[in-house]
């Protein structure tokens, strides 16, 4: 499965994603998001860690459901995103607008402590 998801803890969720976050594999990552802001489940950390590209449609799934969790008092934060990504969400700013974590554990630490 190249999206997955499980419960980290009550309120926190975790959502995977492996492989390429392209035309093909985003509308799934979309609605794994979404069908858990929809369920309540409105803290969320997108773990990027098997992720080997993103394109726009991909970087604009993540900041949509960052928008709706924050419209719902939660939060989207990201995990793991190798060098690559980093430099892709650096060069469109989005390491401004997403707080982003080395580990899954440590961006529910942090989610838990907000």
């Amino acid at each position: 499965m190249n999206v997955w998801q499980k419960q980290l803890s009550d309120d926190i969720h975790l959502v995977g994603v492996r492989g390429r976050l392209d035309q093909e594999l985003t509308p799934t990552l979309e609605a794994e998001l979404l069908s858990l802001i929809e369920e309540g489940h409105y803290y969320l950390v997108v773990d990027l860690a098997g992720a080997e590209y993103i394109n726009s449609g991909g970087l604009r799934c993540l900041v949509t459901a960052w928008r709706q969790a924050r419209e719902k008092g939660g939060n989207l934060v990201l995990s793991g995103l190798n060098s690559r990504l980093k430099e892709i969400f650096t060069m469109v700013g989005f390491d401004k607008v997403f707080q982003i974590y080395p580990t899954p554990e440590a961006a529910q630490k942090a989610l838990k402590a907000a």
